[in-house]
Order: C-alpha cells, then sequence, then structure tokens
C-alpha cells in the first residue's frame, strides 16, 4: 500500500480580472469578474514506504502548489489525496506528527535566539521527553555535524550552517514522510554535499519517504532513482531517471581526437552525425542511439583517431529540453 496515493489531484484559483483605465477601476470595484487559473490538473501518482522521489518542473509548473496540497495547507479544488493513511486537509494532529515540509526559502528558527532554543520549543510542541530531545537532538546533530553551531545565535550561522539547523528542526519528531522544497537553495557545492548525505543516511537509518523538489539536478541524480515531471500543471512523466534519459535523450555525445596530421573541416566530418564542435583536432558529435555502433565503425574505418569517447548528455539539458516542449517521447 502506497505511503502517498494521490488520484486526480487538481487546485483552480480564481484571479480577479481588471480592465484598464479608470472605468476599468471603477467597475472593478463595484463589480468584479474572475477567471480560473488552473495550477494542478489531474495529477495522479503514488509512492511506496521508503522512496526518494525527484518531483522536476520548470517555475510555476506547480510543485510547490502540489506539496503544499499534500501537507494540508492548502484544500484541492479536485481529486483525492492520502499521505500516510490521512487526509492532509484535515489536518489530524497525528497525521502531522507524521509529516514535515522543509522550503530552502523559509525558516523556523528564531533569529536572535541559539538554534538550541528553538528546538526546545519543538520538542514541547511534540510533546518529546527530556531524554527524547537529548537523545534526537545529538543524533541528528552528530548526523549534520553541527554539533557546535547550535549554541550560537541563529543570525551568527552562515547559510549552509543555518540550513542544517533547519533540518534538525524539521525532524526533531522523526517523521516518515519528508516534503522538501528546494532544500539546497542557494547553499556552495560543500553545503550541498552535506545535506544530500544526511538525507541519504536519514532514509536508509528511519526508512523516511521522500518527496524532493530541486533546480540542482545533482540533488535529484544523487538521491532520487524514481521522478515526476510536472508542466503547466500536469504530470508529463512518473519513472526512472534512467528512462527519462533513454525515452527524451535517444542520443550520445561522441568525442573524437584525431591524429593530428589529417586535414580535417566541417565538411568532412558531416557524414558522421550533428557536429556540436570542432576545435583543431577534436570534434564532438550527436549521434543517435539507434546509429551509434555503425556510426563509430565507420569514424573509426574513415579517418586516424587517437582517441574516441561516448557519453550519455548531461541531465541538465534532457531536464531542459522536456521544460522546454512539455512532452515527453
Amino acid at each position: 500500500m502506497p505511503i502517498i496515493d494521490v488520484q486526480n489531484l487538481g487546485k483552480v484559483y480564481p484571479v480577479a480580472v481588471k480592465e484598464p483605465g479608470m472605468k476599468g477601476t471603477l467597475r472593478h470595484f463595484f463589480r468584479r469578474t474572475y477567471r480560473n487559473i488552473e495550477a494542478v490538473k489531474q495529477v495522479s501518482f503514488d509512492i511506496g514506504a521508503g522512496e526518494i522521489v525527484g518531483f522536476l518542473g520548470p517555475n510555476g509548473a506547480g510543485k510547490t502548489t502540489t506539496l503544499k496540497m499534500l501537507t494540508g495547507l492548502i484544500h484541492p479544488s479536485t481529486g483525492k489525496v492520502k499521505v500516510a493513511g490521512y487526509r492532509p486537509f484535515q489536518r489530524d494532529s497525528k497525521f502531522l506528527r507524521q509529516i514535515t515540509l522543509v522550503m530552502g526559502q523559509k525558516q523556523q528558527l528564531l533569529w536572535d535566539l541559539p538554534a538550541l532554543d528553538s528546538l526546545r520549543i519543538n520538542a514541547a510542541i511534540y510533546d518529546l521527553t527530556d531524554a527524547e530531545f537529548r537523545q534526537r537532538v545529538g543524533e541528528l546533530a552528530d548526523m549534520l555535524s553541527i554539533q557546535d553551531q547550535l549554541r550560537q545565535p541563529v543570525r551568527k550561522l552562515s547559510l549552509g550552517e543555518r540550513m542544517k539547523a533547519e533540518m534538525l528542526a524539521a525532524l526533531l519528531h522523526r517523521p516518515q514522510v519528508l516534503f522538501l522544497d528546494e532544500p539546497t537553495l542557494g547553499l556552495d557545492v560543500n553545503a550541498q554535499v552535506a545535506v544530500r548525505s544526511f538525507l541519504q543516511e536519514y532514509n536508509r537509518r528511519y526508512g523516511a519517504t521522500v518527496l524532493l523538489t530541486s533546480h540542482y539536478m545533482a540533488d535529484i541524480t544523487a538521491l532520487c532513482d524514481r521522478v515526476l515531471v510536472i508542466h503547466q500543471g500536469s504530470l508529463i512523466y512518473d519513472g526512472l531517471l534512467d528512462g527519462l534519459l533513454t525515452q527524451f535523450a535517444p542520443y550520445r555525445e561522441v568525442s573524437v581526437e584525431f591524429e593530428r596530421h589529417q586535414s580535417i573541416d566541417r565538411a568532412s566530418l558531416s557524414p558522421y552525425g550533428d557536429l556540436q564542435s570542432l576545435k583543431g583536432a577534436q570534434a564532438t558529435f550527436l549521434v543517435s542511439t539507434d546509429e551509434l555502433t555503425a556510426t563509430v565503425s565507420r569514424l573509426l574505418n574513415d579517418l586516424k583517431i587517437q582517441d574516441l569517447t561516448i557519453t550519455e548528455p548531461p541531465i541538465e539539458d534532457v531536464i531542459g529540453k522536456v521544460f522546454q516542449t512539455g512532452e515527453l517521447g
């Protein structure tokens, strides 16, 4: 049985429409007209316990709106949602103990107080005993390598340290379902790696389910085997990350270094694929996977080659192409 079960989820926002000019302003004041904006359109998916799933989409695609419906912050317009056996918008206290929502641009820690003081407030909210509080803070702080920073005022922490402290606060009640909205936003590379490693360890240790949005593809490739892709409110892909690459990027990048005594120009290389670059004796092609073996054989037979490598296209390019077209295959 899935721990997150979403069926035909939709959210419609009525938006007031105002005509320009004074006449439009007066009409808007006395009698408003509205148009409906579909932020999320008939989205369906399910996630099993212990999965880490990436939730991808461009800005305005409906990711955050979906997360807010899954956590009960907003009521869906259509569809059914169950998370950990509960209907989120009913905000049952038992449900709230099972989940957490971390947003990279939002903070819950009190700015002028040490993080430890805010953690004590969270412990009181969730009825943790002193022993539970000390054990969990010690364990999570050790996992996050943030033991010494918890006694400093939050305003004196670096962005990476503050994000770790926010993560600790969000997980103090040991939730089983984590909704993470851009948790590494703005962090430097080292801090991003630390947060990813922590999430992997938390998932391994507690079997937690994670639904993660991020614009950093390194977050997705490091943590997620499965991804959901949403575009203009509609779910357009649900499957393995490798499957997305296979389905939407049916080509490979072939990089060739020629022996330098040859005369190489763009015209002579055109039969071998879509030439992306030619710099001196080095060339890069895009070649269809269906034609890859035959093309490489022809290159090796026809030209004197010093080195040849075949790589998959960068995942950033693939995802960017998905976002631009809004369709797969």
